[in-house]
């Protein structure tokens, strides 16, 4: 009877602390946030309203000496692009795509590391704290409201995450 007990009170504190756990739903979209010449595919994990944690990554078409290419890069998808072009996830290719920045925009920050600041950014915020941090803004405003991240289109990657929560509702 005493085993009985225990395993019906070990049930019971079980099941109340599995309803106490939070129901994290996870929401993904393409996203151009970047112009024309690439996509986002952007991630929240959303308990509720809030934002607990974001995820971006953009795939550009990349010289196939220099990157890491996303899976069939080299061949199914080889006639997509021009001879020695491949696609490439910038996150992948941090220290390439990273070097570009710093060559062609005199960029002082990793794409990688402007991603993390912008995925920290939007952490720990609802969808109507995020619409409100973005709503009317330029990108122009947005670059530097990020700490940490250089990008001008930091706006744009704030947009998608914001998609990608409502999409998780």
């Amino acid at each position: 009877m005493k085993k009985v007990l225990v395993l019906v009170i070990a049930l019971v504190l079980l099941m109340a602390s599995v309803s106490a756990v939070a129901e994290i739903k996870l929401g993904q979209v393409d996203f151009a946030a970047h112009g024309t010449r690439c996509f986002a595919v952007i991630t929240a994990a959303m308990d509720g309203d809030k934002i607990v944690a974001a995820y971006i990554d953009e795939f550009q078409v990349m010289g196939k000496d220099d990157v890491t290419a996303v899976p069939n890069s080299e061949t199914m998808f080889a006639d997509l692009y021009a001879a020695g072009q491949v696609l490439g996830s910038k996150k992948v290719n941090n220290d390439y795509y990273s070097g570009l920045l710093k060559n062609n925009a005199n960029a002082t920050t990793e794409i990688a590391a402007s991603y993390a600041a912008i995925e920290a950014f939007a952490a720990g915020k609802t969808i109507a704290e995020l619409e409100a941090a973005i709503d009317g803004k330029t990108s122009e405003e947005m670059v530097d409201a990020v700490s940490g991240a250089t990008l001008q289109d930091t706006l744009g990657y704030l947009q998608g995450i914001l998609a990608a929560a409502k999409a998780a509702q």
